[in-house]
């Protein structure tokens, strides 16, 4: 049976075969499209797809990178940790899950504030973290966000809130809904003050930070074919017991419904709001 067997380079004097490199990691599927991308161009293009437009989402780091001034962002209150006041346990106790993905992120929360600039224009940015437990709204983004309007408040600064959650946090049960009727509290007094809200909403959006403070802007942005709503398509179908629209809760499908102000590009998206901030 020795007839199968391969020579070794050095004996042979022969080039050994070239060998495929693993494909793990270089390829992405888009979520839209479903096309397979080569990671890198992805990341060349600032992680949109080259086929659909579709916008991947990005990292809280690259995210703050391309909205704010080089070196102008400085972030507020990062040290405001969630409690677990229900003692809560499902597969895994609420308090474990939480140090996983502060560990994970290196984030306290799904949720990141702070003062910045955009085209030397001083605002108060605000930035939800899919990558922390989806983005979910807790006791701390009620917080943290009610502590943004209230700086931009007293330093008439306009507040940008960028969205990106599954929706409300059920470990932290009704403390977790409540913050819904405290940040539309909130924004209620930043509009008294005459202090402009832009919010952007990006892929995904739902549940009830949809039903809340990211509805709530003077102007509401959206990155192109993001998934904006409050309950997913397949749960609405099932509820309704009929087939939904084509491109039912995509961003363009809500411009065209007049719930949205402007899609716009990420490569534009910074001169956007700068053209924003300074109208106001």
């Amino acid at each position: 049976m020795a007839w199968f067997k391969k020579e070794k380079k050095e004996e042979s004097g022969e080039e050994e075969p070239f060998k495929l490199k693993s494909a793990e990691g270089l390829w992405v599927k888009c979520n839209n499209c479903r096309e397979i991308i080569y990671r890198k161009e992805l990341e060349r293009r600032a992680k949109v797809c080259p086929k659909c437009q579709y916008h991947f989402p990005i990292s809280m780091a690259e995210r703050i990178a391309m909205v704010a001034d080089e070196g102008s962002f400085k972030e507020l209150d990062k040290d405001l940790s969630p409690q677990d006041p229900l003692t809560f346990k499902d597969t895994a106790r609420y308090k474990d899950r939480l140090k996983t993905y502060q560990e994970k992120t290196g984030y306290k929360d799904a949720i990141v504030m702070g003062e910045g600039e955009i085209q030397h224009q001083p605002v108060i940015l605000v930035f939800l973290n899919f990558s922390f437990m989806g983005g979910s709204m807790g006791s701390v983004v009620g917080e943290k966000l009610t502590r943004g309007v209230e700086r931009a408040i007293a330093n008439r600064m306009p507040l940008i809130v960028f969205s990106a959650s599954g929706g409300a946090r059920m470990q932290e049960g009704i403390f977790s809904l409540m913050q819904m009727a405290k940040s539309a509290s909130a924004l209620a007094r930043l509009q008294s003050a005459g202090v402009a809200y832009i919010s952007v909403l990006t892929d995904p959006t739902f549940g009830g930070v949809t039903a809340s403070f990211a509805m709530l802007g003077d102007i509401i942005l959206a990155e192109p074919k993001s998934l904006i709503g409050f309950a997913g398509p397949r749960v609405i179908e099932k509820t309704i017991k009929q087939q939904l629209p084509a491109g039912f809760q995509r961003a363009e499908f809500l411009l065209e419904h007049g719930m949205i102000d402007r899609i716009v590009e990420r490569s534009q998206l910074r001169e956007t709001l700068g053209r924003i901030v300074s109208f106001f």
